[in-house]
């Protein structure tokens, strides 16, 4: 007992103090989040895969004698990880950002802000768990993808960096969004007027350099161009990007949103109030 305890001079028992990070806390946490959009798999990782499958009958099955080939590259190779992606970031984004507004709404929050988490534990926990899905969707949907796109990988390095960095990402953007929405409409507003725009708008389904200006450098300034064209350099060997300013972009971008988390689970905002 003496342990899990601190016996104050008055004799009060005072709540263990974790050197470092609280792992235990960080795992349970992460089991939580995993387990709670496991447990409607069809839903959260089935769903999204039909939903791929669906764009690539469109955009690849039933156009595919109308897109010739983008870099020499068949257009169903070129769109498939542009596809995976999306499902990644989408996916990423909708677990963290659903977790946080439902405990928000059903009066659950108590239920991490009750035991010994620090602010920087509570953003590791929902972003690991975040991008755990991401990750899932991304790999069941690579697999269904198959098929229509034979994929190869060129630079595992680049589809195993890309597809972490982003995941990550959206997984901590899910938290802000999930942090700052009083209800689900405010949550809807962020997916439809953000996040999806950003996707659609970074190259999945076309080259970047063929856009007229000023188009085509302002789509230079989407993080998810980026994160897109770098996981696609990473299947068939050809980036439209600086792969160097995508990997040093990601890097700093992740940094500034674990920060940002951090920041806005220390202070409470709209969670504890």
């Amino acid at each position: 007992m003496t342990d899990l305890i601190s016996i104050r001079p008055s004799g009060l028992p005072q709540p263990r103090r974790y050197p470092g990070i609280n792992w235990i806390g960080v795992r349970t946490l992460y089991l939580r989040e995993v387990r709670r959009f496991w447990k409607v798999g069809a839903q959260t990782v089935a769903a999204p895969v039909v939903t791929t499958l669906l764009y690539m009958l469109v955009f690849v099955v039933a156009l595919q004698n109308a897109r010739p080939p983008l870099h020499g590259t068949p257009f169903a190779l070129f769109v498939a990880p542009g596809l995976i992606m999306m499902a990644m970031l989408n996916n990423a984004f909708a677990n963290a950002s659903s977790s946080l507004i439902q405990a928000k709404i059903m009066g659950t929050a108590t239920d991490f802000l009750t035991p010994p988490l620090s602010p920087l534990e509570l953003t590791l926990g929902f972003t690991l768990g975040a991008a755990t899905r991401g990750l899932a969707v991304g790999l069941v949907t690579a697999i269904c993808v198959l098929p229509f796109a034979p994929l190869t990988i060129a630079n595992l390095a680049a589809v195993v960096w890309f597809a972490l960095a982003a995941s990550f990402i959206m997984g901590m953007v899910g938290v802000l969004a999930g942090l700052w929405s009083e209800k689900f409409d405010h949550l809807a507003a962020v997916q439809n007027f953000i996040v999806m725009p950003m996707t659609f708008l970074s190259g999945t389904f076309y080259l970047v350099d063929n856009l007229p200006e000023p188009f085509r450098s302002i789509s230079h300034f989407n993080p998810f161009f980026y994160l897109i064209d770098g996981f696609r350099y990473g299947f068939i060997g050809h980036a439209e990007s600086n792969l160097t300013v995508g990997v040093i972009g990601s890097a700093a971008l992740m940094a500034a949103m674990g920060a940002i988390c951090w920041l806005v689970f220390r202070s409470g905002w709209r969670l504890k109030s």
